[in-house]
């Protein structure tokens, strides 16, 4: 008895903490008490899931509820999630319930302390903790490669985790389409995965959080896709089409991550889940330099996306270039033909503070975003013929834009209309296989060479490729589509790195440097940290 009640004051008491936290917002916050009392308490919150880890082995696992507001810490200050079915987070929902055989649940892999993803650092905490033994480390997708490995030991699930644990990064093998018009005719693993049948790709787990803003379910797309049985999402058929395409994924990470035998999740349990993540908003909260972003007059942080208006296709970056693609376009009101380039303005506010103040880095950051000119070459799915999938017949040599082209997305960053891309994350630099074409490593991902078939001989032609990743081509079969994925929602960044589908960048400056070397962006030292500081401020 003594124990349950220790453990019951031990719950009211970092409720409390939580609580306490999380009512130090806004302006008011600022008034009421002195910053170094804020970031004490931060400091605090962060300690105490820190204890926890180390102490379960899951995040927040001895609490049943979070309530909305709570502060999660992470490197560049702390994010929030709130959620609009009811006062937070239910930790008792079938999100958070394994419903397969391996121990795994939803919340495994999409960690609220993570911005509802998972970030490397967080999973190599977890893999020390439990010395490789939390359910999140399963050869099914976790390890490196499924077979010759050894799981036996701490050193060998080191090892057999190593992409998990460093990039966070899990193996997601699928088979190629029986009607694709290409041939696997080289596969190049490190981790002995090599089968041109079933290919293996490392891809990073998406955030399950400001889901309402999707256009397309997963990075190539499949889970919204007519190749595998699930709805593209439209103007016409939204929100319907992304609910039934987010129940169609449940079911698969049931049954494929979980090991399910598709008893669970039940129809009322994919309901609920999917209510659960159309609900959820998750945005930096709190940046280590600049403080509260909700401070005098900015608006980051999640609550504002909570009424950020949204349709299919708003603020089209693409439909007034050509008037009959991503239809019905509009920024304002569907079809009212305008595009701004100015994605993001929570920090509007900021602009006209002294140039030596964090915030107004922030603000810079935000407007080098929004104005800086990106000419874009060598995309495809923009610069290539539209009989590939590019924007017009003849193809484009370059498409001068901005970072609001391809993330056009109002306060979010996604692109509002599905258009898988491929920018070359993914693909080996000619001069230097080790690295992507924007210049970060990439020697620990497979090298992967497909051909496409003559249609006269039935033999792979020389018209070739060679990548990590086959994204799109992967799901429906098409030459044309190799490397093309989705660009994701960029708000909650500073909690899950690394990124790009990949992993390839470790760090937002990373990201930064990747843009100025793939497209010739060309920015100063001093451009270069305010993007970072605008977008760890996301």
């Amino acid at each position: 008895m003594s124990e349950i009640n220790n453990d019951r004051r031990f719950r009211i008491s970092i409720r409390n903490v939580l609580q306490r936290v999380a009512g130090f917002t806004g302006k008011a916050g600022f008034r009421r008490v002195r910053r170094g009392t804020v970031v004490a308490g931060i400091v605090l919150l962060g300690s105490v899931f820190a204890a926890v880890v180390a102490a379960k082995g899951e995040q927040i696992s001895f609490l049943s509820f979070i309530y909305n507001g709570v502060f999660f810490p992470n490197p560049n200050g702390a994010s929030q999630t709130y959620s609009t079915n009811g006062r937070g987070i239910d930790l008792k929902g079938p999100f958070f319930q394994s419903m397969g055989t391996n121990g795994r649940s939803c919340g495994t892999c999409h960690q609220p302390g993570d911005g509802m993803s998972v970030s490397a650092a967080s999973v190599q905490r977890r893999f020390f903790v439990s010395k490789g033994l939390d359910p999140i480390f399963r050869p099914v997708d976790g390890s490196n490669c499924n077979h010759n490995i050894d799981v036996s030991t701490v050193a060998g699930r080191s090892a057999a985790y190593s992409l998990l644990r460093t990039r966070g990064l899990f193996r997601i093998a699928i088979g190629v389409p029986g009607n694709a018009n290409y041939q696997v005719v080289s596969v190049q693993n490190p981790y002995g995965c090599n089968a041109s049948d079933v290919i293996s790709m490392y891809r990073r787990p998406l955030p399950a959080t400001n889901l309402r803003f999707l256009s397309a379910v997963m990075f190539d797309g499949r889970e919204s896709s007519p190749a595998t049985g699930t709805t593209k999402i439209g103007y016409s058929n939204y929100p319907n089409s992304l609910i039934s395409d987010l129940e169609h994924q449940a079911m698969d990470a049931t049954m494929g991550h979980a090991q399910g035998d598709g008893t669970r999740p039940t129809a009322a349990e994919l309901q609920e889940i999917v209510n659960f993540e159309m609900g959820l908003s998750t945005a930096q909260a709190f940046d280590n330099h600049a403080g509260f972003l909700r401070g005098l007059g900015a608006n980051g942080g999640p609550k504002a996306l909570l009424n950020q208006p949204f349709f299919i296709s708003m603020n089209s970056s693409v439909n007034p270039l050509v008037p009959t693609l991503e239809l019905p376009g509009g920024l304002t009101t569907p079809a009212d033909g305008q595009f701004s380039p100015a994605i993001f303005n929570p920090f509007d506010a900021w602009a006209s503070l002294p140039q030596w103040d964090p915030r107004a880095a922030v603000a810079r950051g935000q407007a080098i975003f929004n104005s800086k000119a990106i000419n874009i070459t060598g995309v495809t799915g923009i610069n290539d013929d539209a009989s590939n999938g590019g924007l017009v017949t003849g193809g484009l040599g370059s498409l001068q834009g901005t970072c609001g082209t391809c993330h056009d997305t109002p306060n979010v960053g996604n692109h509002s209309f599905p258009t898988p891309l491929n920018i070359g994350t993914g693909d080996p630099d000619p001069s230097n296989p080790t690295s992507n074409t924007g210049g970060l490593d990439i020697s620990y991902l497979p090298l992967i060479t497909v051909c496409k078939i003559d249609s006269a001989t039935g033999l792979p032609s020389s018209d070739c490729k060679t990548t990590t990743d086959l994204g799109l081509a992967l799901i429906d079969g098409n030459f044309d589509h190799v490397g093309k994925i989705k660009g994701p929602v960029l708000r909650g960044l500073s909690a899950r790195a690394p990124y790009f589908h990949n992993g390839s960048a470790q760090s937002l400056m990373d990201v930064v440097r990747f843009y100025e070397m793939r497209f010739g962006l060309a920015l100063t030292p001093q451009e270069e940290s305010d993007l970072v500081a605008f977008l760890r401020s996301l």
